[in-house]
């Protein structure tokens, strides 16, 4: 009996392992490769800071022009064939209209994906004269902001003003410290001349932790090269905005948003507006909090778990393999005009390069001085900006000034 208990007990265990090596053996492969390539996923963070006090008008307007245009540096980076996250977070400061206590400093937007919401609050910035704590906002951009823990993610601040460096009860080299020891380069951008930088000790800002000290001219305009192509990218964009399929309980107003954020845009000028459209096209613009099929593609949600009543009402009266089909055929149909987008672009980089070469003068503005860093420490990151071949280089324009460190 006690034999006949053992071998009873020897083939349940038996059996047990067998049913979880087959449970095991069924767990698809394309779910183990996807797993192991979120995991191994680089990711870029840079925090922009900007002074909002009198005078910064140019500055904040420079931003709103080419926010687009520095996340773009990404959209053909990779580091061992992986492209990476890029996230952005914006603080603002020397702003007289934001608490003292707080140095007149606001987080405005934490690190995000979301780059309808970055460009929203944006444009809602307003110039208030203030007192210019750099030091102050640094360390809270340190202590605030979620960086990442890896050794090998780019992170990145722009810190850009003009008053000096040195302003405040919080001394920039103590925020120095905390921004070394989580591997955060530190950028600094004078908004005037080398001199009045290197006075301001905005040169040995950037020297304390790596970063690099640019100076601009905040008020210099952006200059935009009129192509070919850019009617019809503004076409494209158009139709991109009709692939996108609003769910959930937000869904509507974040469609408007979008549309908005166009319209912020193409008000500024066509430059901006052209750049947004690539950025539409990219990777880099994700929106799984209120676009059903990006929530579908980055398994934020599962069609069949969607009730009727999130969903838009031509998709109510839909079965799931309907509602499956229809998503498939828009995600292909977005595909399609974000493959038509980029290839445009390729082709208005190298009409505008062209022009470009019988321009004079260097570009000194915040997007320039930013682009220049970006390549620069990208690369010490082992980023790879694999451009295609037909495509010269980002810039026709000289980078901007730099004062060695």
């Amino acid at each position: 009996m006690r034999k006949l208990r053992m071998v009873l007990i020897a083939v349940t265990f038996m059996a047990v392992c067998a049913n979880v090596m087959s449970q095991e053996r069924a767990v698809p492969v394309k779910t183990i490769v996807d797993a192991n390539v979120v995991k191994q996923k680089p990711l870029v963070q840079i925090a922009i800071l900007l002074d909002t006090s009198n005078s910064m008008d140019g500055l904040i307007n420079q931003a709103k022009a080419q926010l687009w245009s520095i996340v773009n540096e990404f959209i053909f980076a990779k580091r061992t064939g992986i492209a990476p996250e890029v996230q952005v977070a914006l603080f603002e400061y020397g702003n007289n209209g934001l608490k003292p206590e707080q140095g007149h400093i606001r987080e405005v937007v934490p690190f995000t994906t979301d780059l309808d919401k970055l460009s929203e609050e944006l444009f809602a910035l307003k110039t208030n004269g203030g007192q210019e704590y750099c030091g102050w906002v640094i360390k809270d951009a340190v202590e605030k902001l979620k960086w990442s823990a890896k050794a090998d993610d780019l992170k990145l601040i722009f810190i850009a003003g003009n008053e000096p460096f040195t302003q405040g009860k919080v001394d920039f080299k103590e925020s120095y410290k905390a921004a070394i020891n989580k591997g955060i380069i530190v950028n600094t951008i004078h908004c005037g001349s080398e001199s009045d930088g290197i006075n301001g000790k905005w040169k040995d800002g950037a020297a304390f932790a790596d970063g690099r000290f640019l100076n601009i001219d905040q008020n210099q305009a952006i200059v935009y090269i009129e192509a070919p192509q850019d009617k019809e990218i503004s076409g494209l964009n158009e139709k991109l905005n009709e692939t996108y399929i609003a769910y959930g309980i937000a869904g509507q107003e974040r469609a408007q948003m979008q549309k908005e954020q166009d319209k912020n845009a193409f008000g500024f000028n066509a430059g901006a507006a052209m750049q947004r459209a690539v950025a539409k096209s990219s990777g880099n613009y994700i929106n799984t909090a209120w676009d059903l099929i990006d929530a579908v593609k980055y398994n934020n949600v599962k069609i069949e778990e969607v009730t009727e009543k999130e969903l838009p009402v031509n998709m109510q009266k839909m079965d799931i393999k309907q509602r499956k089909i229809y998503v498939d055929t828009k995600a292909k149909e977005r595909a399609q005009i974000q493959a038509k987008i980029q290839k445009l672009n390729l082709e208005r980089e190298k009409y505008v390069a062209e022009q470009l070469k019988n321009q004079t003068g260097q570009d000194k503005s915040f997007g320039a001085a930013a682009i220049s860093a970006i390549q620069e420490q990208a690369k010490k990151k082992n980023f790879e900006f694999d451009r295609p071949q037909e495509n010269p280089e980002k810039n026709g324009t000289e980078k901007p000034k730099e004062t060695e460190k």
